[in-house]
Order: structure tokens, then C-alpha cells, then sequence
């Protein structure tokens, strides 16, 4: 078994979510209305108790009734599409208790049914939500103040930041999302695209989609869309290499049916028991493509081919010489693994494609099985 890249051989920084920096510059500015305190450094606490201190960009008065707060958003080592971005919060006081939520500029408004948030909303979530309010509720106790506050969270550049991601498919236009659920951004965790690849299956779902196709990149998207032309554009899951997350949400949307797209190599990895297709995650298993070769009619010398090659292209193409159908194989295997990770309800498909776009392995609707054997 073979890395396909490096190894990290430096720890990995955590970071924290967008929801964690609009509760530090929405608390920061409510204060400097409240006591006409500037604060500096911010500290917050987040949902699984711990604190944490957010350096501000900016604290100051737009007027006598807005305060505006800024801070840098860091995702540590996570490659996170916000990471330096400006997070920033825009605060008023209210006569009506509460907290009010808003959309400042940079932020999206939700357009769709089957988002945590419904139509005409903010795309400010739940937790995000729940952490400012708590924050706020407990700085108007300290202060003995009666009032509410009005909350307009914004993302400098936030618009030409959300075409980078699956917002505006999801039907959230304008901006980003903020998003989090434990306020902290685990290294490579990528939680801000599981949670996009999560809204996304919860927006067909919800609308009725009974078809929807997970690709592992923009190639496999175009040939979905050849092959299935009717799929309406929220249909298009982009999972990149996060196949888990779309395996394991169905059970909480299951859509009826299920199109897997992917490279051939990275499904490779599928049908190999993984759901992380990433290279930090999973390798290409020569040995395991040398069975399923076997397995397929190979002889000695292209099993021992198979076995020595340099990528998963390579072994391919020596078996695609000699009229052997690795490709299938693999998709087989791949679908099952699937179909024993989805609910019995939803049956998949598996298409792998070539690096060129051509279709180079099928494996057809299936649903309900048992977790697959792999070959010895």
C-alpha cells in the first residue's frame, strides 16, 4: 500500500468557525454600547464550555445607536474558503427584548426550502445563532439592561467568497453562510464543506428531488450532467472527497435514488472500505486492485503489473490492454460499500470516469445489502 502524497509532518492548528467570530464582534460591539467599553481582546465561551479570547480588528461607534466590531477569521490549517476573511458585526439596541438577526454585506439570504433556516432568513445557523444570544442575554443581565439588540452579521468580500462554495446551488444568495457547531475547526476536518454537502442533500430532499448525483469533482459534475440531463443544478452534490458525508446524511434525508461520480482512483478507495478519499486519509491498495484483477480473469504477469504500478491510472490501463475489466470491478465494490452504508431505501449507482472524462467503469442501481467482503 503506497501514499499517494507526503505524510504532514507538522502538527496541524485548529482554527475557529464563522459563527465563533460573529459572537466575539457582536459581543464586543453590544459592550462598547452598553458600558462604552472598547474591547481589544474578546473572550468567549463556546458550546462545549471552553474559552477562547478573539483579537478585534476594529471596536468603535458609527454613531450614538450602532457599534461595529471586526475580527480576522483564522481556520488554523484547514483549508477553509473564510480563512483570513474579515468577520464583522454591526449592533443597535432595541426597546423589544430579544436578539434580532440580519444579513450586513457579505452574508446570504436564505431563498430555499430544506435549509436549518427558513426562506427569506438570514444565513446565520442555529448554533451560531444560539451563541450570540446567550452571549448577549448574559451581557444585558450584567448590565441591568431591559432591551434587545439588533445583530447585522457581514463578511468583508463575503459575496466573491460565496462563489467559491455551494451557496448559491443551495439557494443562499448574497453571501456566505455562518456556520459551526462547536465553534473550533478541526485540521482537514473541512466541517464548513460537510455542512454545505449536508444542505445540499437536505435542499433536494426537501424539494422533492428524488434523484440527486455526489461527483468528486468538475469533470465527474459534466458527465453527470450528460448522462442524466433532467437533473435540475441543486441535484449536483459536489462531495469532492467527503463520499462519507454524503453516505451517512442520507439517512437523515434519504433521497430515493443515488448517483456515485467519481475518478477512477478515488473510487478505488471507496471500494476499499474508505469514505475519506482524500490522500491524507486513504491510499491506493495495489494489492487490493491485484485481487480484484484476479478476481476478473488476470494472470500472473498482469497481477504482478497491477502490483508494481505507479498509480491506479497505470494498473488500468494494464488491464484495460489485456481485456480485463478492473474498472467494473471496482465499481461493483464501490456500490456495495455504499449500499451497506446507506438506508435500505435508496438505492445507488456507481460511474467512474477517466481523466479525460470518459466513462471507464458502471455499476448499476442497488440498494439494501450487507457491509462487502473484500477480496483475499
Amino acid at each position: 500500500m503506497r501514499k499517494e502524497s507526503p505524510e504532514q509532518k507538522q502538527p496541524l492548528r485548529s482554527g475557529y468557525t464563522t459563527g465563533a467570530c460573529a459572537t466575539a464582534t457582536s459581543l464586543a460591539a453590544a459592550r462598547l454600547l452598553l458600558t462604552g467599553e472598547t474591547t481589544e481582546m474578546c473572550t468567549i465561551t463556546l458550546p462545549k464550555g471552553k474559552e477562547v479570547e478573539f483579537q478585534l480588528t476594529k471596536c468603535t461607534l458609527h454613531s450614538n445607536e450602532l457599534a461595529y466590531a471586526s475580527t480576522t477569521k483564522d481556520a488554523g490549517d484547514d483549508p477553509d474558503v473564510t480563512h483570513g476573511a474579515t468577520v464583522f458585526a454591526e449592533v443597535s439596541l432595541t426597546s423589544t427584548e430579544g436578539v434580532f438577526f440580519h444579513a450586513a454585506q457579505g452574508v446570504g439570504t436564505v431563498t430555499r426550502d430544506g435549509l436549518a433556516i427558513n426562506k427569506g432568513e438570514p444565513a446565520i445557523n442555529p448554533v451560531p445563532r444560539k451563541m450570540m444570544t446567550e452571549h448577549l442575554t448574559a451581557l444585558a443581565h450584567e448590565s441591568e439592561y431591559k432591551g434587545g439588540f439588533d445583530v447585522f452579521i457581514g463578511v468583508k468580500d463575503g459575496e466573491a467568497l460565496a462563489l467559491k462554495t455551494m451557496n448559491p446551488r443551495l439557494g443562499i444568495l448574497g453571501g456566505l453562510s455562518i456556520l459551526g457547531t462547536t465553534g473550533i475547526v478541526r485540521p482537514f476536518s473541512c466541517s464548513a464543506y460537510i455542512a454545505s454537502i449536508q444542505q445540499g442533500i437536505d435542499v433536494s430532499y426537501t424539494n422533492g428531488i428524488n434523484h440527486i448525483a455526489a461527483c468528486t469533482g468538475s469533470t465527474s459534475e459534466k458527465y453527470a450532467q450528460q448522462q442524466y440531463p433532467e437533473l435540475p443544478e441543486m441535484a449536483l452534490i459536489e462531495m469532492a472527497d467527503f463520499v462519507g458525508a454524503v453516505l451517512k446524511h442520507m439517512k437523515h434525508a434519504p433521497v430515493p435514488r443515488l448517483s456515485i461520480v467519481g475518478g477512477f482512483g478515488k473510487l478505488t478507495k471507496l471500494a476499499d472500505g474508505h469514505l475519506d478519499l482524500h490522500s491524507r486519509a486513504s491510499s491506493i491498495n495495489f494489492e487490493f486492485l491485484a485481487a480484484l484483477a484476479k478476481q476478473a480473469g488476470a494472470n500472473e504477469q498482469l497481477i504482478h503489473q497491477v502490483l508494481t504500478s505507479n498509480t491506479s491510472i497505470e494498473a488500468l490501463k494494464h488491464c484495460q490492454t489485456a481485456d480485463v475489466p478492473l474498472a467494473q470491478q471496482v465499481c461493483d465494490a464501490a456500490r456495495l460499500k455504499a449500499a451497506s452504508t446507506l438506508p435500505n431505501n435508496v438505492e445507488v449507482e456507481v460511474w467512474a470516469i477517466n481523466k479525460r472524462g470518459d466513462n471507464v467503469g458502471h455499476a448499476g442501481w442497488i440498494s439494501g445489502l450487507k457491509p462487502p467482503k473484500a477480496p483475499k
